[in-house]
């Protein structure tokens, strides 16, 4: 069985035409699915949608967050929930066609325990595109993720040992695309063109964009603390220098401000530098010791076991 994993926000307009692609792709494939809803506290009528279809198809199911929680942490709700053989997490507004599922179940069944669909255009969203573009050269190149796509995915397909090893991560602030590129298996790709959004407008907004990007590097890389140790480092040393200047010049006047402001950098990078080294403790030991759950479930709909609501 597939589980079919869609986080949705305000997305009432878009689930329908989306379940009727996905009954269409599913029966071509010719295996059981399940198609798990997850609504990420929406303002309009989405939950409403799913409790809908929900009643007209027993393998919709869903999930209602108690609070807007963010994609990333739908998405986890929806893994967390997914009971099949390998789950697909697919966009609610149609930019990532079902069709595509088709070639990522042929890489799965060929062995392969992550299939990335990666975008080969993105007609339309060329804002988008730059932010993609830097993103994923840090997570590449600065946190050192190879393996992630270039050009970015985040429609993929993962199996169930996947899945399993997911659901041992409690982490709270993390990419969930950059945890399972992290976790390692056997990786694929297969291409496909991202469509425009169907209708409605995207929950994506430049907050949360910088958001992924700090919980992606802080969750997977000390770098941005370590730059602070470095920072403070380098300000030393020009303390040091500054310091020498002064006491060579001595005693014109320029002197005594050039060793005060010796001081001033000198004490800026003390403290950076205790900063960092601090910060690398404290950081990880908050997250882990609040243990705040990663989502709270308001409402469900469909057949929900109640021992897995978490």
């Amino acid at each position: 069985m597939i589980s079919l994993i869609t986080p949705a926000f305000n997305e009432a307009a878009n689930l329908g035409p989306l379940y009727d692609r996905i009954v269409q792709t599913m029966t071509g494939v010719g295996v059981e699915w399940e198609w798990v809803i997850v609504d990420d506290h929406s303002q309009d009528d989405t939950f409403a949608v799913v409790e809908h279809l929900s009643t007209r198809d027993e393998r919709v199911r869903g999930f209602r967050l108690a609070r807007n929680s963010g994609s990333h942490v739908a998405i986890t709700c929806g893994l967390h929930h997914a009971n099949g053989d390998a789950a697909v997490m697919l966009a609610a507004d149609l930019q990532d066609p079902p069709e595509t599922i088709t070639a990522m179940l042929d890489r799965w069944r060929a062995g392969a325990q992550v299939v990335w669909a990666v975008r080969r255009a993105r007609p339309g969203e060329r804002h988008h595109v730059g932010f993609a573009a830097v993103y994923y050269w840090v997570m590449r190149h600065m946190v050192g993720m190879k393996d992630m796509p270039a050009s970015g995915a985040d429609f993929f397909l993962v199996d169930r040992v996947v899945l399993d090893a997911f659901g041992r991560f409690p982490e709270r602030n993390t990419s969930v695309l950059a945890l399972v590129t992290w976790l390692g298996f056997r990786q694929e790709h297969v291409k496909y063109d991202k469509q425009p959004r169907a209708a409605g407008r995207s929950g994506w907004t430049l907050r949360r964009k910088i958001g992924l990007v700090f919980d992606s590097v802080a969750s997977f890389s000390a770098l941005p603390i370590r730059l602070c140790s470095y920072a403070g480092l380098v300000l030393i040393a020009a303390a040091v220098v500054i310091t020498t200047i002064s006491l060579v010049t001595l005693p014109a006047l320029g002197a005594w401000l050039l060793l005060l402001l010796a001081v001033m950098v000198g004490l800026t990078g003390i403290q950076l530098l205790a900063l960092g080294i601090v910060g690398e403790y404290v950081w990880r030991g908050l997250e882990e010791a609040r243990r705040r759950p990663q989502y709270l479930i308001e409402g469900t709909a469909g057949g929900v076991e109640p021992a897995k609501l978490r």
